[in-house]
């Protein structure tokens, strides 16, 4: 089993306002799943992702990641967790701009400690893995939106972690990008790896295989697809 997540909850304070985020939140994962996880503004997703992505701790609950207990973890193993097991692709791509493609897709692997002579084939190899082998020397300014995107799967991908968390990554792009981005997805997904992403959108969670529907801070429901996704056209 990949994630165990048991009975979570997430209180912020906000002044002398409690804000439940998270209300008992259950669920296991597999490896090889394609996750999204949906809902509106508010539902709770994102606080859920920060977690499952080891950025924030539960209030209460537990959370096993490949067998570990996270919030046992001291925080040198939480970094090396998220550097080594995590890949992360944000909405707004978060690159060096004047840096180029190949350094940024290095960069976890500098953080790693990986020689200089490995880090350029692996970032090389992820780059040709998302279609860019021929903008490995290009900057982040010289790109298109779509292309940025690529670079920061690319980069989610290099250090060939467990996981590949996706935080709305198509929501800077526009209609014909954001579909050659999810088709990068379902092809890594088709290859083993293991995706959840946060999505508020129908048509991009249908890329699932399994969609978690949260609202007010719980599951509210569980729908496990068929092994090969809907084309989004079949839905009425």
């Amino acid at each position: 089993m990949l994630i165990d997540v048991r009975n979570l909850t997430k209180v912020y304070q906000m002044g002398d306002v409690e804000v439940n985020a998270l209300r008992g939140v259950t669920f296991t994962a597999e490896p090889g799943e394609f996750i999204a996880i949906m809902g509106p503004s508010g539902s709770g997703k994102s606080t859920m992702m920060d977690i499952l992505g080891c950025l924030a701790q539960p209030t209460e609950g537990e959370y096993f990641l490949e067998g570990e207990e996270v919030g046992q973890l001291s925080d040198n193993r939480l970094a090396e967790i998220r550097n080594r097991k995590i890949g992360f692709v944000f909405q707004t791509f978060n690159l060096l701009p004047r840096t180029s493609a190949q350094h940024n897709v290095e960069l976890p692997l500098i953080y790693a400690g990986v020689g200089r002579k490995e880090r350029k084939r692996r970032a090389f190899e992820a780059l040709e893995a998302v279609g860019l082998a021929d903008r490995v020397r290009h900057k982040s300014t010289e790109l298109s939106g779509g292309q940025i995107q690529r670079v920061a799967i690319a980069r989610a991908l290099v250090t060939e972690p467990s996981i590949i968390f996706a935080d709305e990554p198509t929501g800077n792009l526009d209609t014909k990008s954001g579909a050659e981005i999810m088709s990068i997805f379902r092809r890594l997904n088709q290859n083993g790896n293991t995706i959840i992403m946060v999505t508020h959108e129908l048509e991009l969670a249908q890329h699932a295989n399994r969609v978690l529907h949260i609202r007010d801070g719980l599951i509210e429901r569980d729908e496990r697809r068929n092994e090969k996704p809907k084309n989004p056209e079949s839905e009425e």
